[in-house]
């Protein structure tokens, strides 16, 4: 039940968020270009990175193959937002079900709810679509496996995880020696069994990164290297990392996930976006949390089953009263994230100026090809050839679509004729802001 509520409250968000014409980044896009040609049976290319750019050549994630026949079926951008209200509500059920084993009924839910509130996951629904949501059940599935100690069923529900994104091979082998150490005393050949599976976690990142990543990409390397290349190490902008560190400790954990061996599983995933030097990496915003908050809040309710019987009573206490204090936090913070929305009529409405705006792009023709800024993308790619703006590496678009609601182009026709110098655009109509132009014949 708390999943299926969550599933409708993520999805209302979600799709009343793209509804609205609130696509923050290019990224629904992307991933809609890569389904849709799974869909049809074609090479994923993606050329929102580049004409003819495999997907992936950018970040391996081959598992958004699973979204083709629904998509088939349903071919919209709406498609992959459901799909992922529902992988990150299906997440729920093992985080609430390992922490009810763990800690009584209540108390579970009470952990469950915290959990489906927290602000990781609420950030990732906020944030168009993105292949973690993929992630975070398996990631749950796998540490409620190990928490009953099914060590096996634990390892099997983790290792689809480089599968998802490349980096995930790291959080593998975290999790498997977690495994290791916890299987050491009951059976020696399942601790070994589980250092072979971090092993290969490891072997998969680095095979991945330095030969299947570059073999896909037209340059014939791994474009995310840079990102650590160029980075002034974790000390880089250290306070918006430390206050991250605050944020996925204090409301989610109130600190005490500190006692549990699980919490190592959230090292690879910190380690890489705070090594970045990329700002959007370091902070709490965006997508880039959601992996971490099944660990942080199993990690705590691992370490509630142990400190309610602690020889210390200050800490069966704290134990005692802190699944109330997290639901309490998850709750009041909700007032302030995505989710907080849902009380406001606004959520519920679509504004006029969207469906004059849908209104203009619908006159774009089918298999058409654009070049587009953000705002008009995820209104195009399950129905036309969208490029972005700039990157159209010589190809010449029949139509170039831009929000222009900042006024940053002064004159759309002379930006037209900066970008394609040899063609000619006029303007085919423009509406609150959005101004699309069409290549002159």
């Amino acid at each position: 039940m708390l999943a299926a509520v969550l599933f409708v409250a993520y999805a209302v968000v979600s799709i009343g968020r793209y509804l609205r014409l609130g696509t923050s980044s290019w990224d629904l896009g992307i991933f809609e270009q890569a389904v849709r040609a799974y869909a049809h049976f074609q090479v994923p290319v993606v050329d929102l990175k580049g004409p003819g750019a495999n997907v992936l050549g950018d970040h391996f994630s081959p598992v958004t193959a699973l979204l083709a026949p629904i998509y088939r079926l349903f071919p919209s951008p709406v498609t992959l937002l459901v799909a992922q209200a529902a992988l990150l509500a299906l997440s729920a059920i093992p985080v609430t079900r390992a922490a009810a084993r763990l800690l009584g009924r209540r108390r579970g839910l009470a952990l469950g709810v915290a959990y489906g509130l927290s602000w990781g996951i609420q950030r990732a629904v906020d944030f168009d679509f993105h292949e973690i949501c993929f992630a975070v059940p398996l990631i749950a599935f796998s540490l409620e496996a190990l928490l009953r100690q099914r060590w096996r069923a634990s390892l099997y529900w983790a290792l689809p995880l480089v599968l998802v994104k490349e980096d995930l091979g790291l959080t593998l082998a975290a999790l498997a020696l977690v495994v290791a150490l916890r299987s050491r005393t009951s059976s020696r050949r399942t601790a070994l069994c589980a250092l072979g599976v971090a092993g290969f976690g490891v072997l998969a990142t680095v095979v991945t990164m330095t030969l299947v990543i570059p073999a896909f990409n037209t340059t014939d390397v791994y474009d995310y290297w840079s990102k650590v290349s160029d980075s002034s190490g974790p000390f880089d902008g250290l306070d918006t990392k430390l206050r991250t560190l605050g944020w996925l400790l204090i409301p989610t954990t109130g600190l005490l996930a500190l006692r549990s061996p699980l919490l190592v599983i959230v090292v690879p995933t910190l380690g890489w976006r705070f090594f970045s030097s990329d700002p959007h990496h370091w902070g709490t915003e965006w997508h880039y949390s959601a992996v971490l908050m099944p660990v942080v809040v199993l990690a705590l309710a691992d370490a509630l089953a142990s400190a309610r019987h602690s020889a210390r009573p200050w800490l069966r206490s704290y134990a005692l009263h802190l699944p109330t204090a997290v639901v309490s936090a998850a709750l009041a913070l909700t007032t302030t994230l995505p989710l907080g929305a849902l009380t406001e009529s606004a959520a519920y409405s679509v504004p006029a100026r969207v469906s004059a705006i849908d209104g203009l792009l619908g006159r774009i023709p089918d298999g058409a090809t654009v070049e587009s800024n953000i705002g008009p993308i995820s209104r195009l790619t399950s129905r036309c050839r969208v490029f972005w703006v700039t990157n159209t590496r010589g190809v010449t678009p029949d139509f170039i679509a831009l929000d222009n609601s900042s006024g940053r182009y002064e004159d759309p026709v002379g930006y037209a004729h900066e970008l394609h110098p040899r063609a000619g655009y006029v303007v085919v109509g423009s509406a609150q802001g959005y101004v699309v132009l069409g290549r002159e014949r």
